[in-house]
């Protein structure tokens, strides 16, 4: 019996003693394991064609305006936007699916620059950024990680966009640095905003869970970012942690194996 054959059983014969009870017990918990994982992996084929497919079809149709030689330049520069969120959107489920698979731990890991990682973050957030009034800082050292470049981006992102949406109204600021120690690659995520107290911290790494929209400003977002965010970490063996900032916001610390 091993995590990746759960269809071998004990099925021991003899006297119907305490012996042969405990064995057929544990040959029950087996099936009952073997369904649930079977259950499982229906779920994630099932859930893979699912997403793939209508965003096959985005990209299909999405290639097919590009194509057309009377579109107009307006048109054509929006479709080209279109296409890349598409394809991002796509990697993103392809990234997703692979941490599914591999029984939340990452198998297929590469050399990732967690500076890049973050660099990109930066700019997909920056639009909202300056919406909200919020100045980016920080220095990003090259420094590389061993992980799924997808997730790892998907990482990034979430905590950036965490730190912009829960900002104060005016003049915020997030600092987004990287840097090397020893064995390890650190991406810190540091921010203004409302004050946190210390016993909420970890029920924000809790699906659904988000500070009130009346003390943040923000009703973005359904509370899923951090749970994603320690999830994806947990599966590149790294650590994630947070506390609060004096004055207000978050430190939010991830470790990640070079």
């Amino acid at each position: 019996v091993a995590g990746s054959d759960l269809h071998r059983r004990i099925e021991l014969g003899g006297p119907d003693d305490e012996l042969k009870e405990l064995a057929d017990t544990f040959d029950e918990m087996l099936d009952r394991l073997d369904r649930a994982f079977e259950s499982q992996r229906r779920f994630v084929s099932n859930a893979s064609h699912e997403l793939r497919t209508p965003l096959a079809i985005n990209r299909t149709l999405l290639e097919v305006q590009l194509a057309d030689p009377d579109a107009s330049p307006e048109l054509t520069q929006l479709g080209k936007t279109l296409l890349a969120t598409n394809e991002r959107s796509e990697q993103l489920v392809e990234g997703l699916l692979l941490l599914a698979r591999s029984e939340n731990k990452v198998v297929d890991k590469k050399p990732v620059d967690l500076s890049e990682v973050a660099a990109q973050a930066v700019e997909q957030t920056r639009g909202e950024a300056h919406t909200k009034d919020v100045e980016f800082r920080g220095v990003r050292q090259q420094v590389f990680a061993q992980g799924n470049g997808v997730l790892l981006e998907r990482i990034a992102l979430n905590l950036v966009q965490n730190a912009v949406r829960y900002n104060i109204p005016e003049e915020g600021w997030v600092e987004v640095s990287t840097e090397a120690q020893p064995g390890c690659a650190v991406l810190v995520v540091s921010n203004t905003g409302p004050m946190v107290p210390a016993y909420e911290i970890e029920n924000l790494f809790e699906p659904f869970r988000r500070l009130r929209t009346e003390r943040t400003g923000s009703d973005k977002g359904v509370g899923l970012g951090l749970s994603i965010v320690r999830s994806v970490v947990r599966a590149h063996d790294g650590t994630i942690t947070a506390e609060p900032r004096e004055g207000g916001g978050l430190v939010v610390r991830v470790v990640l194996p070079l």
